[in-house]
């Protein structure tokens, strides 16, 4: 029996992750799953307290938060699945979830990762994914497939390939790791999982979304607000996704219209909003990839 590792990152949220442990448990079946719980740097430790909801849990603490890439990537070297089903901890999953992504797998080995239908939580009958369109290089944009739609299972028997997975839920086989690599921790918020989508890619293997088994993601409908951390790590992220998958011309293009259109019409947005406070973390998001030109580790962000 294949062995699948659910890896799941903790940072400051212990009551969203034992209900996301709980939901792990009533399920999945012990004898082919093992959970992987990383904590992230939290100001507490709560090793006990998720031990005693998931029993056999391998609880790995880091002392600081590598983000979301560097958290799911201590997980990657630990896991002993022949897969790897990374899962946010604001996710609670249905009892076919497992069964159903790695029988995709089999089924279709060319699929080097897989996400499943993601509904909102709070409004489970809202869609949040279905897929995602190809990406768009020169403006760095693409639609998410299915967003906001009211789920009338039109998605029930639909199976595959898309321009990108979903963060919140993915799969993967170990084995294809030693080709792909891990995620880019450079990333830290934002882009990191479109950009290991990419690298798939270019290791041969299929993106793939399949509607056969769904998830809950307790992420808000609404975009949430604005804050330094997001302003920063979506502008500068947007422009190092480019840099890493693209030509140099392309970057180059780019560059250009991202400087001169995007940026320069989210700080007038900002403004007209009042919000000029974020109009700074624009130009440090830019600047971050003027002054880290070999994808350097350094985040420019105290987080």
């Amino acid at each position: 029996m294949s062995l699948t590792s659910i890896i799941t990152v903790n940072f400051n949220q212990p009551k969203v992750t034992l209900d996301f442990l709980r939901s792990v448990k009533e399920n999945t079946s012990v004898e082919n799953v093992e959970v992987i719980l990383v904590d992230n740097g939290s100001r507490e430790d709560h090793e006990e307290l998720f031990k005693s909801v998931y029993q056999g849990l391998v609880y790995i603490r880091s002392s600081m938060n590598l983000g979301f890439a560097g958290g799911n990537n201590l997980g990657i070297k630990v896991a002993n699945g022949d897969y790897l089903l990374l899962l946010n901890n604001d996710t609670e999953i249905t009892d076919n979830l497992i069964e159903t992504l790695t029988a995709e797998l089999d089924n279709h080995p060319e699929i080097g990762i897989i996400s499943p239908l993601i509904l909102y939580f709070d409004q489970p009958e809202v869609i949040q994914y279905a897929g995602f369109t190809a990406m768009n290089y020169l403006t760095c944009r693409n639609q998410g497939i299915g967003n906001m739609e009211i789920d009338k299972r039109q998605f029930d028997m639909d199976s595959r390939e898309t321009g990108y997975c979903h963060g919140a839920a993915m799969m993967c086989r170990k084995a294809d790791l030693e080709t792909v690599g891990m995620m880019a921790e450079n990333f830290f918020l934002y882009y990191e999982e479109l950009d290991w989508c990419e690298k798939f890619k270019k290791a041969g293997k299929k993106i793939w979304f399949t509607g056969k088994t769904r998830v809950y993601h307790k992420e808000s409908m609404s975009v949430g607000k604005e804050s330094s951390i997001k302003t920063y790590f979506m502008t500068r992220n947007r422009l190092l996704f480019i840099r890493r998958n693209t030509s140099l011309y392309n970057t180059l293009f780019f560059t250009v219209y991202y400087l001169l259109f995007a940026c320069s019409k989210q700080i007038f947005a900002y403004l007209l909003k009042g919000r000029s406070d974020l109009v700074k973390w624009v130009f440090k998001g830019i600047l971050w990839n003027f002054t880290n030109t070999k994808n350097s580790n350094k985040l420019g962000f105290k987080i």
